[in-house]
């Protein structure tokens, strides 16, 4: 099964925040053995809010599913020799520290293959770990500004937009999963680990790949064209009675059941509109034509009338309205987890398709600490060792950390 493809590959995961945590969460739900190293007070994406549950951060909760955390001083000489001897047993390393930060804590990529030389270590970062920008700051807003992405997004009179989830991160995460897939087989194949540079920038342009090489072919600027496609027409949301939906009817066949549907034949005839070339260049003409039809009946008759003449359609639908869905309900993405202290959680699980029967329930995400002294036993570390960094405050044990692996 896909869910247990990693089964035995141990990840340590020093990740943060939003993108590496996507990475080693993908890396968990593909079956690895991922053990989140955070600060005695937690990592920073701890703090993400609001909103808050019992105090808890959804959004740290929503991707650091099925970790084990351990919590310890890096900042101290023993903290960073205890992690040392971890990935002397580890696969993978994940970072997303600004360039430098690991290896000025004596835990860079150089240092770890002296010890270790299958060692995967993927780093993260904005702009990459060579280059003049290499130590330039960035979050997902200002990838998603320097990298073109918000430049494209909105209508074209209004102000730059950035797509509201951080999708240069989630992006990034995905991307750098990919990544280590690729080297934990040459790992095995060739017994010689690497080193991985994965930036936000590099993969937000990887997402705008159609719009870039629209672009190159052009030499033209992408118009800011709302919710249409610039390649396709019609291919955007429309207003109808009660609501908006989505219409897709570029290709011929779905362009002349439109117009016969909309007992419009002089549209199909109108030279403006003559092909899928045509219509992208009249698209505001035909919008405005269209718009005034649809919004004489509401969204669950077009939707009905629209299906029946295989004419691609939507509603356009809010996060509660999705909920209710029928294509929602039979997904297999939705989990509850129990949390210790945010209770129970509705999130979305690893869904990959029907070639996997239905998961249970998600192992949640882990408390600060939860994990340390099971983890550290489990990397060989005996009772007095991890009593001594106990007692000198290098770790932190949750009061309910947990007792599996």
């Amino acid at each position: 099964m896909i869910r247990d493809s990693l089964k035995g590959v141990r990840v340590l995961d020093f990740s943060h925040v939003l993108a590496g945590p996507v990475c080693s969460m993908t890396l968990a739900d593909l079956g690895a053995h991922v053990v989140k190293i955070e600060p005695p007070g937690g990592e920073i994406g701890r703090q993400i809010g609001p909103p808050w549950v019992n105090g808890v951060s959804p959004a740290f909760m929503s991707v650091n599913r099925g970790k084990y955390s351990v919590a310890i001083d890096l900042k101290t000489d023993a903290g960073r020799r205890t992690v040392t001897e971890m990935a002397r047993q580890a696969d993978v390393v994940v970072e997303n520290f600004r360039p430098g930060v690991m290896a000025s804590m004596g835990l860079g990529y150089e240092t770890l293959r002296s010890l270790n030389a299958q060692l995967v270590y993927c780093s993260i970062s904005a702009f990459g770990q060579r280059g003049e920008s290499t130590r330039r700051p960035g979050v997902d807003g200002v990838i998603q500004a320097v990298s073109g992405l918000m430049s494209t997004l909105g209508t074209a009179q209004g102000d730059p937009l950035k797509v509201p989830v951080p999708v240069a991160d989630m992006m990034g995460g995905y991307l750098a999963a990919i990544a280590v897939l690729g080297a934990l087989h040459a790992a095995r194949t060739q017994r010689k680990g690497q080193h991985l540079d994965v930036s936000l920038y590099n993969a937000t342009l990887m997402l705008q790949q159609i719009g870039f090489a629209a672009f190159f072919a052009s030499g033209s600027e992408p118009e800011k064209v709302g919710s249409a496609a610039p390649y396709a027409c019609p291919n955007e949301a429309f207003p109808t009675r009660d609501g908006w939906m989505m219409v897709v009817a570029y290709h011929a066949a779905r362009w002349s059941a439109l117009c016969e549907l909309l007992d419009a034949p002089e549209l199909e005839a109108d030279t403006r509109f003559a092909g899928n070339d045509a219509r992208v260049r009249h698209r505001a003409e035909l919008h405005e034509i269209l718009a005034a039809r649809f919004e004489k009946r509401t969204t669950a008759e077009w939707i009905g009338l629209l299906s029946a003449r295989d004419i691609l359609c939507a509603p356009v639908t809010t996060y509660r309205e999705v909920m209710e869905t029928v294509e929602y309900r039979q997904s297999g993405i939705a989990r509850t987890v129990e949390h210790p202290v945010a209770g129970s959680i509705r999130t979305h699980g690893f869904a990959l398709g029907p070639s996997d029967p239905p998961a249970g329930d998600e192992t949640p995400a882990p408390m600060t600490g939860q994990h340390t002294l099971d983890m550290l036993g489990l990397y060989g570390f005996d009772e007095d060792a991890i009593a001594a960094l106990l007692n000198a405050g290098v770790i932190r044990a949750a009061a309910a950390h947990a007792g599996t692996v």
